[in-house]
């Protein structure tokens, strides 16, 4: 008889209070092979096999966070060379509460390649973490791994969606909406016939024109709005508001959790300010989510363009942000928790990922119920004993 590894072994959180992100109140939550296989009161499973246990009380028990735009291979270069970002880590991840992940390449497919953004995922993968990755780039035409971004899609299991495509943006490629439409197009086929979602990210920078490009395609093709996820729409008030009619028409926007000093005092909107602004207004969390645009470069250019300044952004902003939300904004966790993972699951086609249920990933986070320290981080039913303020 195979006997199971303590690491495998079913393991049993008792007398935890959790959100699904919805509230479920104390439950006892069973996982095994990776999964979440029972959510019972007083549960007591059946004896015979190693079961690791851990005692819940007092701590909030959330699924792991979905960042949906990560730098994995590390990002930046604006300011040359020696500006490049380190690829990601993944104890960096798992101290961030990230469970699942979502890698792309930036303004350089130059130095940086999808075969290397494939490999860095699947090396954080083959340590617990869930690592999906996109197609394409800033440039237009796209940058692909198989020449085609359609059979990128198809071939390539860990490829999810296209992005970032740049618009508004003096590093893009100044997209025609044709050009815009057909990389759509090629990203929703591909996805149809994959059994993929398709979605293509946007990366919108801070030039005037905003959403137009995307308002543009959607008056005039046959692609549906939610097949674009603009981010980088808390970057300045302007462009929040194109963000807000965007979702009125139904789509989807994202938030980017990291910034600098000079970011924010340039006018972009504090990432847990907009999104209850959004939530005020209306506008349905099912759309909404928020990354960290992990280690990616935050540049800041003067008004040639010039650049005066960069930093590393770090994917810590993520769980910053959310706990900015409960202890300093008094906003009730249930509220805000699923812009930081059921919205991003369902929005990237991740239909087990960023949700307590049976049947889902075991992709947990255990939390200090009082200054929400992550204690546990429990990624594809595989723990990871943290203690981090």
């Amino acid at each position: 008889m195979m006997l199971l590894a303590e690491q495998d072994s079913p393991l049993l959180i008792r007398d935890v209070e959790v959100f699904a992100p919805q509230p479920l109140g104390r439950r006892d939550v069973l996982i095994a092979a990776g999964r979440v296989l029972a959510i019972e009161s007083d549960l007591v499973p059946g004896t015979g096999f190693p079961l690791r246990r851990i005692e819940g009380r007092g701590r909030w028990l959330l699924p792991g966070l979905v960042d949906s735009l990560v730098h994995i291979g590390g990002g930046g270069g604006e300011g040359g060379f020696a500006t490049r970002a380190e690829p990601l880590r993944a104890q960096q991840a798992f101290e961030a509460g990230v469970t699942t992940l979502i890698g792309a390449l930036g303004t350089d497919e130059v130095t940086r390649s999808h075969a290397d953004l494939l490999a860095c995922a699947r090396a954080l993968s083959s340590e617990g973490l869930s690592a999906y990755v996109l197609s394409g780039s800033y440039r237009v035409p796209v940058a692909t791994l198989t020449g085609c971004l359609r059979r990128d899609l198809v071939l390539i299991p860990e490829m999810i969606g296209a992005g970032e495509i740049a618009i508004a943006d003096h590093r893009g490629s100044q997209p025609s909406a044709a050009e815009l439409a057909r990389i759509g197009a090629d990203a929703r086929v591909g996805g149809m016939l994959a059994g993929k979602r398709g979605t293509v990210l946007i990366h919108v920078g801070d030039a005037p024109e905003g959403l137009r490009l995307l308002h543009e395609v959607s008056d005039t093709s046959a692609l549906p709005v939610w097949q674009w996820h603009p981010t980088h729409i808390n970057r300045n008030r302007p462009l929040f508001e194109q963000g807000i009619a965007w979702v009125t028409r139904g789509g989807s926007i994202d938030l980017t959790a990291s910034t600098t000093p000079e970011l924010l005092a340039s006018g972009e909107l504090p990432a847990a300010d907009a999104l209850l602004e959004l939530l005020r207004r209306g506008a349905p969390v099912e759309r909404i989510t928020l990354s960290s645009d992990g280690q990616a470069s935050l540049p800041h250019f003067d008004e040639q363009g010039r650049l005066l300044s960069l930093e590393v952004a770090p994917l810590s902003s993520l769980l910053d942000c959310l706990r900015a939300l409960v202890i300093d904004h008094g906003q009730a966790l249930q509220r805000v928790l699923p812009a930081f993972t059921r919205s991003p699951a369902e929005l990237w086609g991740l239909p087990r990922k960023g949700r307590i249920e049976v049947g889902a990933d075991a992709d947990l986070l255990l939390l200090d119920s009082s200054t929400m320290s992550v204690e546990v981080v429990v990624a594809r039913g595989s723990c990871h004993r943290l203690r981090i303020t």
